[in-house]
Order: C-alpha cells, then sequence, then structure tokens
C-alpha cells in the first residue's frame, strides 16, 4: 500500500502572509477526515525563520484524532525542537531536513553536514527512547543550484550513513524540481536494491508539465512514500529562486486510480478537503 504524506506544513510555510491558528486547525481536521497515512501539520522552528509556523503548538493542541489512523508529523530542525515535539503524544513521526549540499544546509539549519549528522543521531536516539520514529528528508537529493558537486554516489554515501542510524524511513527531496525520469529511476533503484528494509519516499516540487514523469518514475523504481498538498501549494522558501509548489495531491490519486493502485483515502471526505483548500489558499 503506496503511503501518503499530505503536507498542509509545506503548503503553508512560505505564505507570508498569516494563516489564523483557527483556520489551520479547520483545514488540518478536515484533512484528518481523508484517510491519509501521515499529515505533517507543523514544525517546531524558530519563529524567526518560519513565522508562518510560530502557533505549531497551538494547532497541534486543536487537532482532533479522534479514531483516524492518520498519523502526525512534524519537522524538527535542532535538538531543542526535537525535545519539544518528543513531548506530545498526537505526534508520531519528527521530520529533519538532511541535506547533501553543505551550503543548503547551513542555509536550512545554520549547521554543516557533519554537524547535522551528529544531530540527527541525538534526535534518533531520543525518538526511540520517545516511542517516535525519525523521518529523514534528504533535500537536494536530484541536484543543487549552487554549482556544487551533485551525483548518485553522494546521495549513496548520505543515505548509507544514515541507515546504518537505524533510521528507517528517508524521503529523497527533489527540492528545486530538478529531478527528471533518468535521475529518478537511477537513484531510487540504486537505493533499494542496497536497502531493502528501508522504506524510501518522494516530497516532489514540481511543475504541472512533468509530475507524472516523476510519480511513475519513482512508483516504478521502487518508491513506497509520496508527500503531497493539495492544489500544489508549497516549496521551499529557503532556496534564493522562485518557489516550484509540490506534488498535488488530486494528481497522485489520479494517477494511482489509473493504475488501479489501491489507496485509503475516502474521496468524498478528500473532496470537503479540497474544497477547504481552495477557500484557504484563495
Amino acid at each position: 500500500m503506496i503511503q501518503i504524506v499530505e503536507s498542509p506544513r509545506d503548503a503553508m510555510q512560505g505564505i507570508s502572509k498569516f494563516i489564523s491558528t483557527k483556520k489551520k486547525i479547520d483545514y488540518i481536521n478536515s484533512l484528518l477526515k481523508v484517510g491519509y497515512h501521515t499529515i505533517d501539520f507543523g514544525s517546531f522552528v524558530s519563529p524567526k525563520f518560519m513565522p508562518q509556523m510560530r502557533d505549531s503548538e497551538e494547532v497541534l493542541s486543536n487537532i482532533e484524532i479522534g479514531k483516524s489512523n492518520t498519523k502526525l508529523l512534524s519537522i524538527v530542525a535542532n535538538k531543542k525542537g526535537a525535545d519539544l515535539a518528543c513531548s506530545f503524544n498526537k505526534i508520531d513521526y519528527l521530520g529533519f531536513p538532511f541535506s547533501v549540499s553543505e551550503i543548503f544546509q547551513k542555509k536550512n539549519t545554520n549547521k554543516t553536514i557533519d554537524q547535522s549528522l551528529v544531530l540527527v543521531d541525538k534526535i534518533q536516539n531520543l525518538c526511540l527512547s520517545k516511542n517516535k520514529k525519525l523521518v529523514i528528508y534528504l533535500s537536494m537529493a536530484f541536484g543543487n543550484p549552487y554549482g556544487e558537486k551533485w551525483n548518485n554516489e553522494i546521495v549513496f554515501k548520505w543515505t548509507e550513513k544514515i541507515v546504518n542510524m537505524d533510521i528507517e524511513i528517508l524521503s529523497l527531496s527533489d527540492t528545486i524540481g530538478s529531478s527528471g525520469e533518468s535521475s529518478i529511476k537511477s537513484i531510487f533503484s540504486i537505493l533499494k536494491n542496497e536497502f531493502s528494509n528501508v522504506v524510501f519516499g518522494a516530497h516532489f516540487h514540481t511543475k504541472l508539465n512533468n509530475w507524472k514523469e516523476k510519480v511513475e518514475s519513482a512508483f516504478s523504481s521502487g518508491c513506497e512514500r509520496f508527500d503531497t498538498a493539495i492544489l500544489g501549494y508549497g516549496g521551499c522558501p529557503m532556496v534564493n529562486n522562485k518557489m516550484i509548489g509540490n506534488l498535488p495531491t488530486e494528481k497522485l490519486i489520479t494517477f494511482l486510480n489509473e493504475k488501479k493502485i489501491s489507496h485509503n483515502l475516502n474521496l468524498l471526505s478528500f473532496e470537503s478537503a479540497y474544497n477547504s483548500a481552495i477557500e484557504l489558499f484563495k
């Protein structure tokens, strides 16, 4: 079964006008009725760098899990944020952005790659002690805009170090939308062949003219998990170019239905959430 991770956090974080806490709560509660595997609801990072997410704690306290089987994920960027996230029973997953680009790692978390690797180990040990799971988002996994060296071997090198910490979920992030059919198939095939027990996901930033080739390439090469955002809103505000949006959830659903690939989404509830997104983001 494909894991679908809805990412309202990613959809909202780059919007400069503050979205009211109530609107966030109402929207995420509507998403909980859809049947996603996971909802990436917010982040515990400095409000200075991500002001839109400054109310994540209040949002979390008003999320109505009820009988939903959907898991909640929070992004963290340091030990302080990880400690806070681990203090909430509602949170199942912590997500950490680990970049194969030195420049982007410093921009995103104010740490070098080596420093971040040490931090990942600390957060992983914390998660194990608190019955949480750590999801590593491998940023710039398909290239970078800084002219830094990038190839499959670099991605493999850092993936191996992370997997050796007993981390079981890695999401390859197409941070600048640079991936193509060839690079997606190559990287996913290599990693799935070498690390068969790891769940590899895709966090694609994509334009509407090439989303399908990205999804098809990843799925055919062993990708088991897709991050999406209704209407494709979002992108990475930490890159020095125009944000490229997320893979639209409705496009992934179309792909899965066409391929007769099973998913657990309630399409009536999704339609309601889709209408809520139109209203929220207009």
